[in-house]
């Protein structure tokens, strides 16, 4: 079982907790609450990044994607993840939404029996602060547990299950490589096709903030430093979908394959702007004592 050391909620049981041989299996997608009537968000997604043109040059249209996509407002999403290791492989999946004018998002997944947490999972992120409950943790009802991502050894980049979209896009800063692959017609909306290697590092270093220690955190972390990715970017440069490949050890240290657990996060974008609510839990329910203490 993963060890993800410094995770600690006063009386509280991890809600981040390993999947037995793999890692944190809790898929973060985000719920949606309060977003518009279709004619809103049709009107909100034409509007939304309309003056932000893709750039030819594939890396700095790759680069310029956090930027842009963050420059909508919020986004909606979907993702898979995927776990594997040499003797294990899990698909989970998630659907959300992200405000980037709180940099607020809210997530919740049904995690399947098996691992050390079941139930389902909902999240609330924020930079550097993220609450969880979980129904199958022995949390009162209705409670929350608040973890500092830097309690994290991932930065919780995939400790809660998946990426959300901030940080997925934020990873896209550290962009090195980026080769323009094919173009293809998704839902009547044309988009090309990028794929290449990041570094976190540089990635944490141009991003900044709460949101770059954690992705400092999974530079140090994940054993594969070269992260591979793969986007798909509209006319206006904005991120429709985006995967990112990382590698991590179960053995602390161990470059051994068969300590390596291999974690694709998979996630598409939609309805760009179209406006959604999300809120901080209440002090009153988080439970036990912070875990920044």
């Amino acid at each position: 079982m993963v060890n993800r050391q410094g995770l600690r909620a006063a009386g509280a049981v991890s809600v981040a907790a390993a999947m037995t041989g793999l890692l944190a299996g809790l898929l973060s997608g985000c719920s949606s609450a309060g977003s518009g009537s279709s004619s809103d968000a049709a009107a909100a997604a034409a509007k939304a990044g309309s003056s932000d043109t893709l750039a030819a040059d594939p890396l700095t249209a790759v680069r310029n994607a956090a930027d842009i996509t963050g420059r909508t407002g919020s986004v909606q999403d979907t993702t898979t993840l995927q776990t594997s290791s040499p003797s294990k492989k899990v698909t989970l999946h998630g659907t959300g939404v992200y405000d980037y004018s709180t940099r607020l998002g809210r997530m919740e997944v049904t995690v399947p029996p098996g691992g050390s947490t079941t139930g389902k999972l909902v999240e609330v992120v924020s930079p550097g602060i993220v609450y969880m409950q979980n129904s199958g943790a022995k949390v009162p009802a209705g409670k929350w547990v608040e973890v500092n991502v830097q309690q994290l050894a991932d930065g919780n980049l995939v400790s809660s299950g998946a990426t959300d979209p901030a940080s997925a896009a934020n990873a896209l800063r550290g962009v090195l490589t980026a080769k323009l692959v094919d173009s293809s017609t998704v839902g009547g909306v044309l988009l090309k096709h990028y794929k290449g290697t990041l570094d976190l590092a540089k990635a944490s270093a141009a991003t900044g903030g709460g949101a770059g220690a954690g992705l400092a955190l999974g530079a140090r972390t994940f054993t594969v430093k070269q992260v591979p990715y793969e986007v798909w970017l509209d006319a206006h440069g904005r991120i429709h979908r985006i995967t990112e490949d990382f590698t991590f050890s179960q053995v602390a240290g161990s470059t051994a394959a068969k300590d390596q657990v291999q974690v694709v996060s998979d996630s598409v974008f939609s309805d760009f702007g179209v406006p959604v609510k999300v809120s901080l839990p209440a002090s009153k329910d988080i439970y036990g004592a912070q875990s920044s203490k």
